[in-house]
């Protein structure tokens, strides 16, 4: 049971259990899309007369629409069958890396528009939000036609603020302390911004993920693995924070203290094991992280490109792979041991290769995972092409029209 914070409350009005159930309502109609009013009068255990009056208040407001009637084979009306108004606006979602941004423009409940887009990250904050403002512009004119959006969800690679819009520590890109939010504002003007870091994003894109396998899992963990590591952690349905919402930065847990240097200044974290440049490090057996000019054999050599390599039975490259494999499960049985959830998500372009990997990291998870069935938690992995990034940057926008209001 959750104790209610004497500190941190909202009292209930007469209208709170009308509006929890309005967003109960909402959620349904997104879920099961489409659904007419007689499912929804079952799904929510009420009488006919009470959906009229949620379905009324929700077409008012244009929240859902009305579209084609149903085939009714007793005697009766026909139902007319009712969707989300995904037209009501446009969101942007941005996916910023160090090496790339990437940038995809959605419908009011996240339904992709036109072709994702990628532009190279500006390192200065100030050159970044300029860009982004351009290419944004852009992008909304190319397939939105229009120049304005409802709100803009940007995943950081790195410890952010919400409540300020700070980005604490991003250590990829060299920002630390920015006041990122406020340079958004000046160039959006009017447009909700909402940032948020990557591994808590990934989560998020699971819990809002409309998939049969989510629900009834209220304890997962996302393990996104790019140019650095990504950790979400969600208890009891809700992505835990902590006080300054770093909770689950298990990419910063040492796997040794004499391993390799990490982004963030420290050696041996988990991340300086997995990422996609440690990876390649491994592989050509010296640093590729350096922003200074590479040797071209490996500035265009990608991750998707050593996995290739496994394939064609490259010894060297199924070595590196396998060593990832590793340290990835060592790294998995610390969460299982620490968090015990329901259910392991990893993203990442090294799913590409899981077929491979796979045998690796579950031997090392069991060696390290303190019990049995600990050993065994159920991983699913999440391709590189349905992209949680930025299907989590979506529902920092998106989410809150269908979120439970915070009562106690």
């Amino acid at each position: 049971m959750r104790k209610i914070n004497p500190n941190d409350f909202t009292l209930a009005t007469r209208g709170t259990s009308r509006e929890i159930n309005r967003q109960i309502a909402l959620t349904l109609v997104r879920s099961h899309q489409p659904v007419s009013r007689a499912d929804l009068s079952r799904l929510m255990e009420t009488n006919r007369a009470n959906i009229t009056l949620l379905v009324n208040e929700l077409l008012e407001e244009k929240l859902v629409r009305e579209g084609a009637q149903g085939s009714q084979k007793v005697r009766g009306r026909r139902p007319t069958f009712l969707y989300i108004n995904s037209d009501k606006g446009v969101a942007i979602a941005l996916d910023v890396r160090a090496s790339k941004t990437f940038m995809m423009i959605t419908d009011s409940i996240g339904k992709q528009i036109g072709e994702i887009v990628s532009f190279a990250t500006k390192f200065n904050p100030e050159e970044f939000v300029a860009a982004l403002g351009r290419h944004a512009r852009k992008a909304l004119l190319e397939v939105a036609g229009t120049s304005s959006c409802d709100g803009i969800g940007i995943i950081i690679p790195g410890m952010v603020d919400r409540k300020s819009g700070i980005v604490i520590n991003a250590p990829a890109l060299g920002w630390k302390n920015v006041n990122l939010s406020d340079l958004l504002k000046k160039e959006f003007d009017g447009t909700e911004i909402h940032l948020e870091n990557s591994g808590k994003a990934c989560a998020l894109s699971q819990i809002w993920a409309v998939r049969t396998e989510m629900q009834g899992h209220n304890d997962i963990v996302f393990v996104s693995v790019s140019d650095g590591l990504g950790v979400g952690v969600v208890i009891n349905g809700e992505v835990l924070r902590g006080q300054h919402n770093t909770a689950g930065e298990f990419g910063h847990v040492p796997l040794s203290i004499d391993g390799p240097k990490c982004a963030c200044g420290a050696n041996g974290c988990w991340e300086a094991y997995i990422s996609n440049p440690a990876t390649l490090s491994r592989y050509f057996g010296r640093d590729v992280h350096s922003r200074r000019p590479q040797s071209l054999d490996v500035a265009d050599f990608t991750i998707e490109d050593l996995i290739a390599r496994a394939r064609s039975n490259d010894s060297k490259a199924l070595t590196t792979l396998n060593s990832t494999a590793r340290y990835l499960g060592m790294g998995l049985a610390s969460i299982v041991n620490s968090i015990d959830p329901a259910t392991i998500y990893i993203g990442g372009e090294i799913t590409d290769a899981w077929d491979i990997i796979e045998v690796h990291v579950r031997e090392a998870l069991r060696e390290r995972a303190l019990t049995t069935d600990l050993g065994e938690v159920q991983i699913r992995i999440v391709p590189a092409y349905e992209h949680p990034r930025l299907r989590g940057a979506v529902a920092l926008v998106t989410a809150p029209a269908f979120a439970a209001p915070k009562v106690a």
